[in-house]
């Protein structure tokens, strides 16, 4: 047995004997290192060990702590849907009403509390355009948006290896509008979209406006897309693009790991089928280590990456963007021929803020909160709901997917909302309404005890709608 792999055994058995109790923060790396007699490499790798297996997690700057024992769910779930079809979900047209009450405690939502955003210094920024520039601020914005954003946007590019012109960028009001124009771009009614199962509703939604069909492909949980079954669904079937969210999918918070990440962009390029990559979540990373974009390894030109400062910075200015490769000039005439172009304000309020703030320090700090915030809602979990509930364990996001075999996540959602509690059933996440016995829950909410309270009455709630 090698070193590590010791060390990791010792502290799995003090966790399972509850010397190391779930919330728990491990020794530090360099106590590790020297209790035991081992190198810092050595500590390091034994903590990632226990991470990988679900029972720590690596808190930025803080260490590794112990996570809630809920039990994993399944390494696979079969998908139904093997063939192209249209969305038909009837959820997806009722998710709006819920979207638009502000009376609910908004565990539903997969965006960050505004406590955990800059909103002093965005505001400043707001305020210093409209003092400073009122013309351009409430002009027209270039089509393609403000340069000096899109340079801000391909300098944070170049910070994690990733080579971007400002000339490729092109802003849109948010992700949604940077994947829908990609795909008005691309594809014609009745073509085929590959997207992964479960996805964020916004993609099915977008799919289904445009009348595309859909094909489905297994995002399996803590490995992300599986790129297997990616490369026989594009053998059997002509496929125009795909939407996929390889950087903590929502709402199951998977990673993709780099090795299948530069397999699936081999499979896409050699049946022509264009990579949609939504990399919303990618500076979500609650360890501080950003993954990276498909687009690192794109070799043949065919990612069109989509990102939006809507979960980092500001849901409410809107400000999205996308990377066009070849495909910007007719991006940028599909954005022209639709909204002319983006607000000023928010872009320019944006790149105030990015030109005097330090982007990640202020990402830290919100790593690290949502790390918090999920842990302790794992812990929730363990200890108020059904035992036979089971969890993701994501390494970053905004989302916690739980799945209680036997639940009518429906009738939870129901239930909940009559006791002013939003939920995101896992009916939404399927082209098809699958997923009954599952939910989402947004970690984004700091920790209080609303939060606690509504997290034990959901767990009551739940185990009424157990068969």
């Amino acid at each position: 047995m090698l070193l590590y792999e010791r060390l990791a055994n010792q502290l799995r058995t003090q966790i399972a004997q509850g010397s190391l109790r779930a919330g728990e923060r491990l020794p530090s790396i360099r106590q590790l290192a020297h209790s035991h007699g081992v190198s810092i490499a050595t500590a390091v790798q034994a903590c990632l060990e226990l991470e990988r297996e679900g029972l720590a997690q690596a808190r930025p700057r803080s260490g590794y702590f112990v996570r809630a024992a809920t039990p994993p769910l399944p390494a696979t779930r079969p998908t139904r849907r093997r063939t192209p079809g249209t969305v038909s979900n009837p959820m997806l047209q009722d998710v709006l009403d819920m979207l638009a009450r502000s009376d609910l405690l908004p565990l539903h939502s997969a965006t960050p509390s505004s406590a955990l955003l800059p909103q002093a210094a965005l505001t400043a920024s707001l305020s210093r355009c409209l003092r400073h520039t009122p013309g351009a601020a409430l002009d027209y914005a270039p089509p393609q948006g403000h340069l000096t954003l899109r340079r801000l946007i391909a300098q944070r590019y170049a910070q994690v290896g990733v080579t971007v012109s400002p000339e490729e960028i092109v802003i849109t009001a948010g992700a949604m509008e940077a994947i829908s124009l990609a795909l008005r771009t691309l594809t014609q009614a009745g073509d085929v979209v590959l997207v992964e199962s479960p996805t964020y509703h916004g993609i099915l939604q977008a799919v289904a406006a445009l009348k595309l069909k859909v094909l489905e492909v297994p995002n399996l949980p803590d490995r992300g897309i599986d790129v297997a079954r990616l490369e026989q669904l594009l053998q059997q079937n002509t496929v125009r693009a795909a939407v996929l969210v390889p950087n903590f999918n929502n709402p199951l918070g998977s990673l993709t790991s780099d090795h299948d990440k530069q397999a699936l962009l081999k499979s896409c390029a050699r049946h022509k089928t264009v990579v949609i990559e939504d990399d919303i979540y990618g500076e979500l990373a609650w360890s501080g280590q950003r993954p990276s974009p498909l687009r690192r390894w794109d070799r043949h030109g065919n990612v069109i990456t989509c990102g939006s400062y809507s979960k980092i910075l500001a849901p409410g200015l809107r400000v999205g963007w996308l990377v066009g490769s070849d495909w910007t000039d007719a991006l940028l005439r599909t954005k022209y021929f639709s909204t002319v172009g983006s607000a000023s304000l928010p872009q320019l309020a944006l790149a105030d803020y990015l030109q005097r703030h330090d982007l990640q320090r202020h990402l830290r700090q919100l790593c690290r909160a949502l790390a918090d915030n999920a842990q302790r809602m794992h812990q929730a979990v363990a200890h108020d709901w059904p035992a036979s509930t089971r969890a993701c364990t994501p390494r970053g996001g905004l989302s916690l997917w739980l799945q209680l075999p036997g639940m009518n996540a429906q009738a939870l959602f129901d239930a909940a909302l009559r006791e002013g509690i939003g939920t995101a059933p896992g009916t939404l996440f399927s082209s098809r309404g699958e997923y009954t016995d599952c939910l989402r829950l947004s970690c984004g909410l700091p920790w209080s005890k609303a939060l606690d309270h509504a997290l034990r009455r959901l767990g009551q709630l739940a185990a009424k709608h157990v068969a």
